[in-house]
């Protein structure tokens, strides 16, 4: 059992978290790693801290709404953070008498925050007496405004109802296993589309074929465009915007000669760890993708993008983001397809996808290109992948994924993919 002093670790780094994702900041819980109160923690207490800072961003709304009730102004925004963990942890089932003395003891070892330990003792015995059946009397918690509107007049408001239930209930663990690969893993489920699916995986590093590069953790969803590429042994395939690398191990496990270029030395640098931990090869360049040259016979482009489809696993991104890049973005990936375009040999092949839910990142950009490029057509027969539904399919050739799609094995992160032929 954890001792008192690291489980409080644990909550301080929680609300560390959400202080820099909520605050001015506006920053990612991926940026923030290994400073301000994670600074020390051990991989298993950091884990802890993140886990507890998902699951609040999760159910922020219900946190605040119960939290409303007892709050004639608000405290000070570490402060109103200590209340939304604990009132996540307490809803949850945790002991009352750890949750409360934890906050406490951490508002008030804050000389600025100290006058409001009282507040914190009082509201959080409040919440503690209300319970679970209060929390789960609230509605699931909405996207914000910016987000939702625009997908709202994109699929419909059941649709996003049924996606914000997904975000809600979190991601399962997805792996993706080297062909002839064979693991056994308890309360594994093999998915109709190939992946390996964890409802509980526990310490990622001690399961079976970890150390022996059987695996790689990555979505279902974000296995598939390199299914699609079907890249074959020998072939010359490039991995656009490649780290922090699943694709591109996918591609080397096909047996292609694979060249991966990212703009980030530092993803890179993840990118040739999870090589050496598989034993799989590729030629990794650090790099522009508007710049690089050469011919190949298939490519592979997962451009910048909002990233909207990953909220169910990153419940930080509708916080930290207000909507306002989205244009450069839309321009960029514009861009990026039409330069891809340039470095796929007459007779080859191009997957180009994002993992986002917004149509104007994905079947606008290959409506578009598809009217712009007389030697492009769209691939739908690659798209015919087992587990595949048809009514994925998209009407100017494309595969949309939700994460609304399988609510029975547990969801899928929001994709578009496309498979675009050069004639030759």
């Amino acid at each position: 059992m954890k001792d008192n002093k690291t489980i409080t670790g644990a909550r301080a780094g929680a609300i560390y978290l959400l202080d820099q994702v909520l605050g001015e900041q506006h920053r990612l819980m991926s940026e923030l790693q290994g400073f301000g109160a994670l600074d020390g923690l051990d991989p298993a207490d950091r884990a802890r801290a993140n886990r507890l800072a998902l699951d609040t961003l999760r159910g922020l709304e219900r946190a605040d709404r119960m939290l409303a009730k007892y709050l004639r102004k608000p405290p000070p925004l570490t402060v109103k953070n200590a209340l939304r963990v604990g009132t996540v942890e307490l809803c949850a089932g945790e002991a009352a008498h750890g949750v409360v003395n934890a906050m406490v003891g951490l508002v008030g070892a804050d000389r600025a925050t100290a006058g409001l330990k009282g507040l914190v003792n009082a509201v959080l015995r409040k919440i503690a007496a209300e319970g679970p059946e209060a929390w789960n009397a609230l509605r699931v918690p909405r996207l914000p405004d910016w987000l939702r509107g625009p997908l709202i007049d994109a699929w419909g408001t059941p649709a996003v109802n049924a996606m914000e239930a997904a975000h809600f209930a979190g991601a399962p663990l997805d792996l993706t296993l080297k062909p002839a690969a064979t693991v056994e893993i308890p309360g594994a489920e093999l998915l109709p589309t190939g992946s390996l699916r964890l409802a509980q995986p526990g310490q990622i590093t001690a399961l079976p074929g970890y150390d022996s590069g059987d695996w790689w953790v990555q979505d279902a969803a974000a296995a598939l465009p390199a299914r699609i590429l079907d890249a074959q042994p020998g072939e010359r395939v490039l991995d656009l915007c490649a780290a922090p690398g699943g694709k591109t191990m996918q591609l080397a496990a096909a047996g292609a000669e694979v060249t991966a270029l990212d703009l980030s030395d530092q993803r890179l640098k993840r990118l040739q760890a999870n090589l050496v931990r598989t034993g799989l090869s590729a030629q990794v360049v650090v790099g522009d993708a508007l710049e690089h040259q050469g011919q190949y016979d298939a490519v592979l482009l997962d451009a910048p993008c909002s990233a909207t489809g990953t909220i169910r696993r990153h419940p930080d991104l509708p916080h930290a983001r207000v909507g306002d890049e989205i244009g450069g973005l839309i321009e960029l990936q514009s861009q990026m397809l039409a330069h891809a375009w340039t470095l796929v040999r007459p007779g080859g092949r191009l997957v180009y996808c994002t993992c986002s839910l917004i149509p104007d990142e994905g079947e606008v950009q290959v409506e578009e290109a598809l009217a712009a490029y007389p030697d492009m057509r769209a691939d739908r027969a690659a798209l015919g992948l087992p587990g595949v539904h048809p009514q994925w399919l998209t009407e100017e050739g494309g595969l949309r994924l939700r994460p609304d799609y399988w609510p029975e094995r547990g969801g899928m992160d929001g994709f578009y993919i496309a498979c675009l032929r050069k004639s030759g």
